[in-house]
């Protein structure tokens, strides 16, 4: 079949999101846990971050950068992320060429029942079950089909409600058993060390505003500081302390965004003890001050 997504399925998708949109990126759609997303403005690497999701592009394309890893995610490949992960991030867009693409949310309890149905099939499981955090993988007939049936569902509330769950399943079962479906069976275990990251990134997720270390992490995963650190970094692609501050950052920025608050009030509500520490690591990451990063992401698009 052809790399690309067929002119007919663009063409749905990019007018489902050219309806939908509201003017911010990631719109939600009518079926649950479904963002649709679009952009005409071209952005530079900056940094994001993105919940455990599949982006399926249509249209445009995004360039991701963590550590000393890149990837692209584009009509030909999507993405999958199985943990919450703050990474830099390009978006090529244009007036005439938007970024269009749907974001589906990873919902565990649906992999563990796709996981069960597959229990007594001949499923090929791959012999390892460590796999880094993120993914791209190329797009297959299947996906793409049900990807066109889910867009036209959305056109349709009822079909939306009852439907749209279903279909997503559909997707997640051709992920599951694709070029990346390693990484979203190592999600659904608990006994791998893919999986004890990932309660350690919960626990960061819960408890990011108290004083966090690595030792701390390390215990409560049953893992050597070592141990930690190298699992840690197998699936994340950072170091434990660098993907804390830039988590707190992140969280700093929405509380900015969102409430309306100060910088040194969100700071300390993310656990910085010191504003001016907070606002040079702020700036330092983003490369803006919180003022003028925040007065940027309210600018009319």
């Amino acid at each position: 079949m052809a790399t690309t997504l067929n002119d007919s399925i663009r063409r749905r998708i990019v007018d489902a999101a050219t309806r939908l949109s509201t003017g911010s990126f990631a719109t939600p759609s009518p079926v649950a846990g479904v963002r649709v997303l679009y952009t005409e403005t071209p952005h530079p690497r900056t940094p994001v971050l993105y919940e455990p999701s599949i982006v399926i592009v249509a249209q445009g394309a995004k360039v991701g950068h963590v550590g000393d890893r890149t990837f692209r995610y584009d009509a030909d490949n999507y993405l999958l992320l199985t943990v919450p992960l703050p990474f830099e991030c390009q978006t090529i867009a244009s007036r005439k060429e938007p970024f269009v693409g749907v974001s589906i949310d990873i919902d565990t309890a649906m992999l563990q029942e796709l996981l069960i149905d597959l229990e007594d099939e001949d499923f090929d499981r791959p012999a390892s079950l460590e796999c880094p955090g993120v993914n791209s993988a190329p797009f297959t007939e299947e996906v793409l089909c049900a990807l066109e049936r889910l867009v036209d569902a959305m056109d349709h509330p009822r079909d939306a409600k009852v439907l749209g769950r279903l279909i997503v399943k559909e997707i997640v079962y051709h992920v599951l058993c694709g070029d990346s479906g390693a990484a979203l069976q190592a999600l659904a275990h608990r006994h791998t060390h893919f999986a004890q990251v990932t309660k350690a990134l919960q626990h960061i997720e819960s408890n990011y505003a108290k004083p966090l270390n690595v030792e701390q992490l390390a215990k409560l995963v049953n893992m050597s500081v070592s141990a930690f650190h190298h699992n840690f970094k197998a699936v994340t692609n950072t170091s434990p302390l660098q993907y804390v501050k830039s988590y707190k950052l992140h969280k700093a920025r929405l509380i900015m965004l969102n409430e309306g608050v100060k910088a040194g009030v969100a700071a300390t509500r993310v656990g910085y003890e010191s504003p001016s520490q907070f606002s040079r690591e702020f700036k330092r990451y983003f490369g803006a001050t919180p003022l003028d990063e925040v007065a940027r992401l309210r600018a009319p698009r």
